[in-house]
């Protein structure tokens, strides 16, 4: 809970720094920053609290063994692989992938599977392959995937191999 504390201190001093810079420059962009913020977060808020709702429940709901034998440290390739895999398919942005990570980190996950699954959410992103395709080109696209097929399971692999000793 401290850190929670401490990082949510860090971006009040950060919000207030930022407002402060940015009354210098114009003393009206404060208040349109500060409505920009408001607006995201009503945006945000009830996307970002059943996001929460379903990280408590999944916690609920699988047992941490079954998390630790599928997906801890013990499960070597078979969690990266299964988390690379996770990670592509998960839909949406930060919003709902880092309190899915949060679960499977509390749960018993091994930081080869965590670094997996948030390394092909960032690079493979399945849900975003349609738009991509329509907006840049197929062509590009299969040229992308092929380029990073490798990242997400190599990046697994270096954290379980390199990291795992000073995980939790």
């Amino acid at each position: 809970m401290r850190s929670y504390i401490g990082l949510t201190l860090f971006m009040a001093g950060l919000a207030a720094v930022l407002t402060g810079l940015a009354y210098y420059r114009n003393p009206q962009w404060p208040l349109m920053g500060w409505k920009i913020g408001a607006q995201l977060f009503l945006t945000l808020l009830p996307m970002l609290f059943f996001a929460l709702i379903v990280s408590g429940l999944v916690q609920i709901l699988v047992p941490k063994e079954v998390i630790g034998r599928w997906l801890g440290t013990a499960s070597g390739w078979r969690g990266i692989m299964l988390g690379s895999v996770a990670g592509a398919f998960t839909p949406g942005g930060p919003y709902t992938s880092f309190p899915i990570v949060a679960v499977l980190y509390k749960s018993g996950a091994g930081i080869g599977t965590l670094v997996a699954y948030l390394t092909a959410w960032s690079i493979w992103a399945v849900a975003r392959l349609p738009m991509e395709m329509a907006l840049i080109n197929t062509r590009f696209v299969w040229i992308r995937l092929a380029s990073t097929f490798f990242f997400p399971p190599l990046a697994g692999l270096i954290a379980h191999v390199f990291f795992s000793r000073y995980f939790r």
